[in-house]
């Protein structure tokens, strides 16, 4: 069923009622996933959620106790060494020698993948470029910044240029310009190659800025899943705030007329506006007042977050920690 969906579909990551128990606990209780070729994929949740158990067995590191998935069109568990020499890995633990040089590292794990010395010269030159970390390539890894050991677990896992490629909190702890390296590079090399990229997070930000879908995990289980703007139109509307000299009622009968708007609320000196899409409504909303000669002293647009979208479907917020100032 899987492989033919596969070949249909154009699908590069595929799973049914995919599981994963430890004793008594399902850590990961029946996920279907359908991520196409060339997608970005986010996996939203916090710490214990059941995302990296999840990456861990699409990378046929941890086997499946129910259902069933295939990467690259192979099946995890029948074509497991298959699916390896297809996909790159980097996960948070980085399997990292703290002996080895950058450049070492690189090498050995081209070199262990069947790559010739030339083509192993041609990447190891290219990712040098590519994880800017300059003369700390010839250093020891034990030397290396948490940002740069990232950086060099990236390129790693980049070396064959893989089909797939997952990330699992690629950017735990780094540094806020640490994390806008990896973003742009995880956006170069979609745009560019095409790869196709499974990366899980508990950073909001990273999942609306990367991700083409989102899916949203609690408790191993799937609650949602969409684009991040399909998600938040589910939870809420957008909301227009018009904060105004004079009687809120005549503004609020003024408004109730534009274009794109849904529902109109006063308070004392406010009115607010419901729409679909406040980015459309909110200049409508501008004029009419002008038009109205209604004061205007200030006006908001509040869009609705991932974070409402988790509350909305968990109970909870998603509140993550964040990333300790570590030296770049």
């Amino acid at each position: 069923m899987l492989e033919a969906m596969n070949s249909s579909h154009n699908t590069s990551i595929a799973s049914r009622g995919l599981g994963r128990r430890f004793g008594e606990l399902d850590a990961v209780a029946g996920i279907d996933l359908d991520i196409s070729s060339g997608e970005i994929y986010g996996l939203l949740g916090p710490n214990g959620a059941g995302k990296s158990t999840t990456v861990r067995m699409l990378c046929t590191l941890l086997g499946p106790t129910t259902g069933s998935a295939t990467v690259a069109g192979l099946d995890i568990v029948d074509d497991s060494d298959d699916v390896r020499l297809r996909i790159g890995a980097a996960l948070q633990e980085a399997a990292l020698d703290p002996k080895q040089t950058g450049r070492q590292l690189l090498w050995l794990q081209g070199r262990l993948y069947g790559l010739t010395a030339a083509e192993v010269e041609t990447r190891v030159t290219d990712l040098i470029a590519m994880i800017d970390i300059g003369e700390a390539i010839d250093r020891p890894i034990e030397t290396y910044s948490g940002g740069m050991r990232r950086r060099l677990d990236l390129a790693a896992a980049l070396v064959h240029n893989p089909e797939v490629l997952f990330l699992d909190e690629p950017t735990t702890g780094l540094d806020p310009v640490s994390r806008t390296r990896v973003w742009d590079e995880v956006r170069r090399l979609n745009e560019e190659i095409g790869m196709t990229i499974l990366l899980t997070t508990q950073y909001l930000e990273e999942a609306d800025s990367l991700a083409h879908r989102v899916g949203i995990i609690d408790g191993g289980r799937l609650v949602a899943e969409g684009t991040p703007a399909e998600l938040k139109r589910q939870v809420a509307d957008d909301l227009i705030v018009a904060r105004i000299e004079g009687d809120t009622r005549h503004a609020a009968t003024v408004l109730a007329g534009v274009a794109g708007v849904r529902v109109v609320d006063t308070t004392d000196d406010e009115v607010t506006v419901s729409s679909q899409d406040g980015a459309a409504t909110v200049g409508p909303v501008a004029v009419a007042l002008a038009e109205a000669q209604i004061v205007l002293s200030d006006l908001t647009l509040r869009t609705p977050t991932l974070d409402d979208v988790y509350l909305e479907m968990t109970g909870n917020r998603l509140q993550a920690d964040e990333p300790a100032g570590e030296v770049v």
